[in-house]
């Protein structure tokens, strides 16, 4: 098992796995994603020249392809984020793919991370996490998204993305109960510094 993580981890085995990404055979790509992810979780850089390789992997019809390849380039966000900001039109389709909430999920997270990376990049992705956060206000994968939230207005997010999201929040932070409450106050207590 070692022997097999060290070949994942060499140059030549991370050129496999992304070159798995555009095998004919569904079941390949998503075993081929599943360990690009987990690559990228022990060592981002690793994958750093086969980002648009990655990037295409998001227009695969499997679910399991895009959230994994979307985790890999949330972990690779904050070191690579001019390069994974290409990743923009593929997250978006995944944002609202109407098949799978894991999808959905990963795209919104990918966007959070990407957003906190820079104000300007904060502007671009804030009206497409304001509706992710209309749509699926209360599903399952909400509490998820509210962490996410979190950590996106803790980044570089500008004064007018941090307005709209404490405004976006206010009401679930003053008069919603349990984790949205919970969540949607410390969201607002960032947003509001944020906004100063």
């Amino acid at each position: 098992m070692a022997e097999e993580n060290n070949k994942a981890t060499s140059a030549a085995g991370v050129a496999t796995l992304v070159e798995g990404l555009s095998a004919s055979s569904r079941r390949h790509r998503q075993e081929m994603s599943q360990d690009i992810a987990a690559v990228a979780a022990k060592d981002p850089s690793l994958l750093a020249g086969h980002i648009d390789a990655l990037i295409d992997a998001l227009d695969r019809p499997e679910a399991q392809t895009r959230w994994e390849v979307l985790g890999a380039l949330s972990t690779m966000t904050d070191n690579y984020a001019d390069q994974v900001s290409a990743a923009f039109d593929g997250a978006e389709a995944s944002l609202f793919d109407d098949d799978s909430a894991t999808v959905r999920l990963a795209a919104f997270l990918f966007l959070c991370r990407l957003g906190s990376t820079s104000p300007e990049r904060s502007n671009r992705v804030w009206p497409l996490l304001d509706e992710a956060i209309q749509c699926y206000h209360g599903d399952a994968e909400y509490r998820d998204m509210l962490e996410g939230l979190l950590g996106f207005v803790g980044g570089s997010v500008s004064k007018k993305t941090a307005k709209a999201l404490a405004a976006r929040v206010k009401f679930d932070a003053e008069s919603g109960s349990g984790y949205i409450k919970q969540f949607s106050g410390d969201i607002l207590a960032t947003a509001k510094d944020k906004a100063k």
